[in-house]
């Protein structure tokens, strides 16, 4: 998108204020999505988006500028001025941008050979399926969304990396009623691939699955409240490690003292049978990445080692800092933002029990299935989550659905507590947020049983 020689001098050109270290994140991106209410196509989109993040460093301080362009002007102009913001006697120089490093991913069926006439009868099929699983479905809503991007990072330490990535993303959301009682189902299913992800699965099959939860929660009975064993399932079961544990791994938060895993690299923090990972190099996962938007090449990260905290998440400026090495977890929503450590594919490893094995031994507890957001402290891994879709266990059986259920707890506390861990891993994609940015994420885990926890109901 920018030719080396006007990359290099644009590089020199931030670096005459006596900066230490710049850097270029180029991003080209094309993205389309189409949403279906009441039957009907409501809102269609399509976008294209392409300039320039520049960052420079001097000392600890960090200046960012963004142009909506390519041009050499206009980088030049943003290069001249964050050097003069933080400008010395010191001189430009020059840079070596070494030999590029590129991956090219390229999907079966690209994005932008799909019409919006497939996209649209996607839509309308969905809607047809999850309406007439039950004459009790009152509403549906869906979406389907697509991107295609291209992304060149060059830096003053001579790297240069290349990659392409394509997305797809299919949301169902159904609302079944019955005299009184309204329940909602919601289904995404996504990946880091073009639209050959319908080949894997459905979108008729996302459709029943939310669907058949609208409709099985209209049972629902109201929830237990105390202390009780909790099972938690698989796949988007992973949202509360992710939330209550996981951005407290982000360096960013143990530099801000706002990390409760702060000095504990080494120790025990969770019980032997926990392992936990990060690793945006799943293809095909949501949150997979061939170079983070740093330029460095992504990698698995074992976060905790059968209950020990063995590594924290990094981008480049926290690698610096706490002088640890990168582990490609450096991201950016866009050219117009800076990067922080963020997750990408965040998960518990597979334990070695048998799911039928965890629920059979609990007497009297909860399973909690799908979860409907929640609140988190970072500081303190303290958490509140709401149940959208869990069930009374008994003798070691599920025996009904219950509503209005919350999970209260502390994330690490929790850690600790998990005494059981199934061997059946799944994922679940969804977004991200933070300082004020929205990332794909995947979570998951398999099945593991918590040894205790604050149910929060509506009954006694």
């Amino acid at each position: 998108m920018i030719d080396k020689e006007l990359l290099s001098r644009v590089l020199a050109e931030m670096l005459g204020g006596g900066g230490s270290f710049a850097e270029i994140y180029t991003q080209k991106n094309r993205n389309n999505s189409l949403k279906l209410e009441d039957s009907k196509i409501e809102n269609a989109v399509s976008g294209f988006d392409l300039g320039c993040g520049l960052r420079l460093w001097r000392d600890d301080s960090i200046f960012y500028a963004y142009v909506d362009s390519v041009k050499k002007k206009d980088l030049l102009d943003a290069a001249r001025a964050l050097a003069r913001i933080s400008k010395s006697e010191t001189n430009a120089r020059s840079i070596e941008i070494n030999a590029n490093q590129s991956l090219g991913d390229r999907s079966l069926v690209m994005p932008s050979a799909v019409d919006n006439d497939y996209k649209k009868n996607l839509l309308l099929k969905v809607d047809k399926v999850t309406r007439d699983y039950s004459q009790n479905i009152a509403q549906v809503s869906a979406y389907i969304s697509d991107s295609e991007q291209e992304i060149h990072i060059a830096n003053s330490n001579g790297v240069s990396s290349y990659f392409t990535l394509q997305k797809v993303i299919l949301s169902v959301s159904a609302i079944a009623k019955r005299k009184k009682e309204i329940r909602t189902g919601h289904k995404s299913y996504a990946k880091t691939l073009g639209y050959e992800i319908f080949e894997q699965k459905k979108p008729e099959d996302v459709a029943l699955e939310a669907a058949a939860t609208a409709v099985k929660m209209l049972e629902a009975r109201g929830a237990p409240t105390g202390e009780m064993p909790v099972v938690i399932g698989p796949a988007f079961g992973g949202v509360i490690f992710h939330e209550a544990c996981g951005h407290g791994l982000e360096a960013d938060a143990v530099i801000k003292d706002a990390s409760v895993f702060k000095g504990k690299i080494g120790k025990k923090i969770a019980s032997d049978v926990v392992t936990a990972i990060d690793d945006p190099s799943l293809k095909g996962h949501w949150g997979y990445y061939g170079f983070d938007d740093e330029g460095c090449r992504s990698s698995e990260t074992v976060l905790i080692k059968d209950g020990c905290l063995m590594e924290y998440m990094h981008d480049l400026k926290s690698a610096v800092k706490l002088n640890q090495s990168q582990t490609g977890n450096g991201r950016r929503q866009s050219y117009r933002y800076m990067p922080y450590p963020r997750m990408s594919n965040t998960y518990i490893a597979n334990g070695k029990s048998d799911p039928k094995d965890i629920l059979g031994s609990v007497n009297r507890g909860i399973y909690a299935k799908e979860f409907a957001g929640g609140q988190v402290d970072p500081a303190t891994g303290d958490f509140v989550f709401g149940i959208s879709e869990g069930y009374m266990v008994e003798n070691g059986k599920i025996a009904y659905p219950i509503k209005g259920a919350t999970l209260i707890g502390n994330g690490p506390q929790v850690l600790k507590k998990i005494e059981m861990v199934g061997n059946d891993l799944a994922f679940a994609p969804g977004f991200c947020g933070k300082n004020g940015q929205s990332l794909a994420n995947e979570v998951g885990q398999p099945t593991i049983k918590v040894s205790n926890m604050t149910v929060g109901g509506t009954e006694t």
